[in-house]
């Protein structure tokens, strides 16, 4: 299956080709809708204008997505079909996938006490400070860590260093760790890089402003939820 909202995470519509039909469960040769995985809630996929209900993705060989329709579908293998994402939801979850991982790295170059210029390698993430767990979604993103203080200490250099990364407007360099094993990255030259198979967009400066604010998700655990200032789509789909 190729998986082409890697190649082209802008792509809204796509003509593919059913392969496979078990029940309500239906598989295709090519797909652009992103199935949960790595804390990113799935794109909203309809096919033949039939909303899919769910999606669920291998997580080893052959790393197939399989999405649920409802009972009636009459998807067949071997026709043809017209497959589309809700593009305003695709493009807030990337940005937003993007902003929470990027909170990430901040907050292990602070604790890492990174310098400048120097880029965190992966192996380096999650030595010091320990993130416990992330979510995505349309509206909203957050991140744990494992931390005894108020995390909003951290803010002001966080959002500091953040409005730095995005008025620079950097190009996101994304590909393959290991093709094999669809293992995926993303980096900032001098800055990161980070093992992560979700959508991103382009450059920094498609993903705006941001506001930090403080939970507590557990003993132990302080959790920075994230929102976009401007929920707006920043780029047009291609």
């Amino acid at each position: 299956m190729k998986k082409v909202f890697w190649d082209n995470p802008y792509q809204q519509s796509l003509e593919t080709v059913v392969s496979h039909v078990d029940g309500n469960v239906v598989v295709f040769a090519e797909t652009i809708g992103f199935s949960e995985c790595g804390g990113q809630e799935s794109d909203t996929v309809t096919v033949n204008d039939i909303k899919a209900l769910s999606s669920q993705m291998d997580k080893c060989a052959p790393f197939l997505i399989y999405y649920t329709f409802p009972e009636g579908h009459r998807f067949v293998p071997g026709t043809n079909v017209t497959m589309k994402i809700d593009w305003l939801r695709r493009n807030r979850l990337m940005r937003l996938h993007f902003t929470c991982e990027l909170i990430l790295v901040l907050m292990n170059r602070l604790f890492n006490e990174t310098p400048e210029g120097v880029e965190l390698k992966a192996e380096e993430i999650d030595t010091i400070i320990k993130k416990r767990g992330a979510h995505i979604a349309e509206n909203g993103a957050r991140i744990d860590f494992e931390c005894d203080v108020n995390i909003a200490v951290y803010f002001p250099k966080l959002l500091e260093e953040y409005n730095k990364i995005i008025a620079a407007d950097l190009p996101i360099e994304k590909g393959f760790l290991d093709e094999t094993n669809q293992t995926r990255y993303w980096r900032l030259t001098g800055i990161a890089t980070v093992p992560c198979g979700g959508t991103h967009v382009r450059s920094t400066g498609e993903v705006g402003a941001i506001e930090l604010k403080r939970d507590r998700a557990n003993k132990g655990v302080e959790r920075i939820r994230i929102h976009l200032k401007n929920n707006q789509t920043t780029s047009d789909p291609v």
